[in-house]
């Protein structure tokens, strides 16, 4: 219900107007690179806004419990950061891929390179390929 109110004080200008009638037009996966693009060119994330506002709602229901007891993760590379070697070669290890698929997911990212990842195992993941310098997130 906030988020209603909160959307109807919104007073856009004409030109952010017409912005979010063609945002409304993309597909979930133009979307998602759109987003990605904004917070690379930006140099902000989305993610932690979306964290917030998930929280009120694990506390509430069902719904937002299951959520938070989540025990399996995609994990996906947003990006290598400065030492896309190191972090290649931490991939290329944690995967068992050859070197080139190794560099084309780390050159393609944002991209989930493993899926159905136990919670620890994949924060193990995340924890490595952060250390050799990448940008991860657990989906």
């Amino acid at each position: 219900m906030a988020e209603e109110a909160k959307n109807d004080d919104v007073k856009l200008s004409a030109s952010a107007k017409k912005i979010l009638d063609e945002v409304e037009k993309l597909s979930v996966l133009e979307l998602a690179d759109l987003v990605k693009a904004m917070e690379d060119k930006f140099g902000v994330s989305a993610a932690a806004p979306v964290a917030v506002a998930a929280m009120p709602g694990a506390t509430g229901g069902n719904e937002g419990g299951e959520a938070a007891e989540k025990d399996s993760f995609d994990i996906e590379i947003s990006a290598a950061g400065d030492k896309k070697i190191a972090v290649i070669k931490v991939l290329k290890e944690i995967t068992g891929l050859g070197l080139k698929d190794a560099k084309d997911i780390v050159d393609n990212a944002p991209k989930v390179f493993k899926s159905g990842v136990p919670k620890k195992e994949a924060e193990e993941i995340k924890a490595k390929l952060e250390e050799a310098g990448a940008t991860v997130e657990l989906k």
